[in-house]
């Protein structure tokens, strides 16, 4: 019994000191998220993405990339534009810019892995949005198409799609005229805490798996697992086997980069963890989202589709890195401190918590909790997306 509760305590303090590590980047990268979700409007971008030409993908992934969301508002927000008449390849590379190249998930990497990991995940990103808009060209026919836009057209819940249909942003002004209004200071605080509540679970989920898997798992048996004593068979290895954990780990966003950093340290290859980071959209809970909002068979292409282009481009950015010389050569990633001490890390959280504490603020007296309670609600269809400024 003893053994036990020294392992569940060990896993819980791993568990806390590395939200300690990382609860500075966080709040960073939700306040630069939500600086430019308060002043980039989603308004008529269904209008925006027409088709799957190439012209119409760069605008997908750019609008995409402005409108950072968690993987299952960007599932959701991806369906209501199809439904509004976006094309749907169009939609699906939305969905992927919306979640893979977003500035938390940035600001993330860089500080727990470095920034040759960020780079990675900005550079393959792209790569990756390619090969899924090839994949699904070719197979994806207009009667799958037609079939999907109608099992679209049902409405049938799947998770947050009051989040995707909420549209906090202002419309006039310039960058600088929105940031500085009180409207824009409200819609700032919004998404902020909008983010923490709908993300917070996948965070916790992330950290207390990793603590665990730090806790408890052997270090030989990650060396083993990821075929460390091989490097060849590693390299090609780590891109097939890092979308497999993170399907099985039900965790996404910015929930899987501790665990990334785990897995980095016990072995898995440089195109491992990035292809691990980008399976955030294959995990069990959104494939059967996909099921819900597409049908089975089309849900099957996806998930077939988005398996492919994510080991691929993993594979590929494990390639151009090699040649460059930038894959890191060490394993011993820190992902936590022995103990909280006061340093560098712990000034920063202090002061992200009391700019935390100042939004949480305007938030609590601009109808922000009100906002939060019609997150996880069906929108009316033909309403206009809104909130409360």
């Amino acid at each position: 019994m003893q053994t036990i509760l020294a392992a569940i305590e060990s896993a819980a303090k791993m568990t806390a000191l590395m939200a300690w590590q990382i609860l500075w980047a966080l709040c960073l990268g939700f306040l630069l998220s939500a600086i430019i979700e308060a002043c980039v409007s989603k308004e008529h971008i269904s209008k925006l993405l027409p088709d799957s030409s190439a012209k119409t993908i760069v605008i997908a992934s750019a609008l995409g990339a402005a409108s950072s969301s968690c993987s299952y508002a960007a599932t959701a927000l991806a369906r209501t534009l199809f439904r509004k008449g976006a094309d749907f390849i169009a939609a699906i590379a939305f969905q992927f810019a919306s979640t893979n190249l977003v500035i938390e998930i940035s600001v993330l990497l860089a500080a727990l892995l470095g920034w040759r990991f960020m780079a990675a995940e900005f550079l393959g990103a792209p790569i990756m949005i390619f090969l899924v808009v090839i994949f699904l060209r070719a197979t994806l026919k207009p009667r799958l198409i037609a079939a999907a836009l109608a099992q679209a057209q049902k409405n049938l819940p799947g998770r947050m799609e009051g989040h995707a249909a909420m549209d906090m942003s202002l419309h006039t002004g310039t960058f600088w005229q929105k940031l500085t209004s009180s409207k824009g200071y409200t819609a700032t605080t919004h998404y902020y805490w909008m983010d923490w509540y709908s993300l917070w679970p996948d965070i916790f989920g992330g950290l207390l798996i990793s603590g665990c898997l730090a806790a408890w798992v052997p270090q030989h048996f990650w060396q083993g697992f990821f075929l460390s004593g091989h490097p060849i068979a590693a390299r090609l290895w780590g891109p097939f086997i890092g979308p497999l954990v993170a399907i099985f780990s039900f965790v996404c966003s910015v929930g899987n980069v501790p665990m990334a950093a785990v897995l980095w340290n016990g072995g898995i290859s440089f195109g491992g963890v990035i292809a691990f980071l980008f399976a955030d959209l294959i995990i069990l809970p959104i494939l059967n989202i996909y099921r819900k909002y597409y049908g089975l068979k089309v849900a099957a292409l996806l998930f077939a589709a988005f398996y492919a282009a994510m080991s691929l481009s993993a594979l590929a950015i494990e390639a151009i890195f090699s040649a460059l010389h930038l894959i890191p050569t060490d394993r011993h990633v820190t992902i936590m401190q022995e103990s909280i001490r006061w340093n560098y890390t712990s000034i920063l959280n202090v002061f992200f918590l009391i700019i935390s504490a100042v939004l949480l603020i305007r938030f609590l007296k601009t109808g922000g909790p009100a906002m939060l309670k019609v997150m996880d609600e069906i929108p009316d269809p033909d309403a206009t997306p809104s909130c409360c400024h």
